[in-house]
């Protein structure tokens, strides 16, 4: 963990597994993580791909059965031997609170060991407090652990939240006194929802939340070092090396959104300017149209035609530069597009980003895969609630890809 309490995804120095008793909970979550990430094994593919021993694999795989994380599947016949018996995860296994802290709305989330939405409660803000953040919380724990059985209950294993880092200093540009926003400079939110719930509470940034989202739940597993933009009130993304989720020392890197590209004026202006539905929000309000929809849900959205347009042909050309900028930093074999949108407009965001790559000097580049996410306008919710399952449930990916 750093000093802020934020978990730690950057590449690790775990090899395979270890046959000895004291690294058994890291065998533990080394054969949850291979579950997860490649669906149903049996016990012989499993001590094939971490190098344990078959009776160190049966041990194991025992004692996730016993501990309601992991489920028979029906037999495989027709192979010489006995059948072979594929395990998976249980989907009931563990269950987790997501919750994403935004600058015009808040979102609780509950979710099964699969990271299936189980329920939600949303809210739509002018801008958010400490003090309505909490009571949000409040709310939220209490409805949703109430659609779970006593059992299931007792299965509850944490809690994450996503927010902006230093959310105060965009009291000017989301139009607010600064005095409205001073209070979270004072206040630890983390401790503060801590104190709601006996469960452990882990916190992010935002943008780095949704990365982290299609680092677990995701399902291009094929590509283990891409670029990552999500796109809310503000542009935001994120970084993978590896397999794994680079966020830096202080947790806040691939802070894509400051990065300087081509202004729709000239000069310069940075990507949060030009890429962010803020711009949209601004233009709908400018031709007297109401923008509230946009913050209820990521769908069925009416805007005019060619206010959407012209938005998406800007936010499109200020991410391809982008994309160039950071392409010739490292080597990304694809760059993923997500955001709170319809999922039209994301098809229709990433087609333009790739004419636009296209018609930008890229000499000495090798241009990387636009391609759309895979997770959906949930991705900073689901990565919240993936910070508790990784923190007890499983190890650095890249210390899967070394043990396969």
């Amino acid at each position: 963990m750093t000093p802020e309490g934020l978990p730690i995804f950057d590449a690790a120095p775990g090899l395979r597994g270890s046959n000895q008793s004291g690294m058994r909970a890291y065998n533990e979550r080394l054969v949850l993580s291979i579950l997860r990430q490649r669906g149903p094994l049996s016990k012989s593919d499993i001590a094939r791909i971490t190098g344990l021993s078959a009776q160190t694999v049966s041990v194991i795989m025992r004692s996730l059965e016993s501990d309601g994380l992991l489920l028979k599947g029906d037999p495989v016949r027709g192979k010489v031997g006995q059948p072979s018996v594929p395990m998976r995860l249980a989907e009931d296994g563990a269950f987790f609170f997501g919750l994403k802290i935004g600058r015009r709305s808040a979102e609780l989330i509950l979710t099964n060991f699969l990271g299936t939405v189980l329920g939600r409660v949303h809210a739509t803000h002018r801008f958010p407090t400490p003090e309505s953040t909490v009571t949000f919380m409040r709310a939220g724990l209490d409805q949703l652990a109430g659609q779970l059985s006593p059992a299931d209950r007792l299965r509850i294993s944490g809690v994450g939240i996503a927010m902006p880092f230093q959310i105060w200093d965009w009291a000017r540009t989301i139009n607010v006194p600064a005095s409205a926003m001073a209070a979270w400079r004072e206040v630890d939110i983390r401790a503060e929802i801590a104190a709601l719930c006996d469960w452990p509470v882990y916190l992010q940034n935002d943008a780095s939340a949704a990365c982290g989202a299609e680092v677990v739940f995701g399902s291009d597993v094929d590509v283990r070092e891409f670029l990552y933009f999500y796109l809310g009130y503000f542009i935001g993304g994120g970084v993978v090396l590896n397999g794994s989720l680079y966020t830096g020392v202080t947790g806040n890197a691939g802070a894509l959104g400051t990065l300087p590209v081509p202004g729709p004026s000239g000069g310069t202006v940075q990507l949060i300017d030009v890429a962010s539905l803020q711009q949209l929000e601004e233009a709908i309000r400018a031709a007297d149209g109401d923008s509230e929809a946009l913050w209820q849900s990521p769908d069925g959205w009416a805007v005019d035609p060619a206010i959407m347009n012209r938005w998406l042909d800007r936010a499109a050309s200020g991410i391809a530069y982008a994309i160039a900028s950071a392409s010739s930093v490292i080597d990304f074999r694809a760059v993923l597009v997500d955001g709170w949108l319809p999922a039209q407009m994301r098809r229709d965001l990433v087609a333009r980003i790739r004419t636009c790559l296209e018609s930008i000097n890229l000499a000495g580049i090798i241009p990387p895969d636009v391609r759309e996410a895979t997770v959906g306008p949930d991705a900073r919710a689901l990565g919240a609630a993936s910070l508790p399952l990784s923190e007890r449930f499983l190890v650095d990916p890249s210390a899967i890809l070394k043990a396969s």
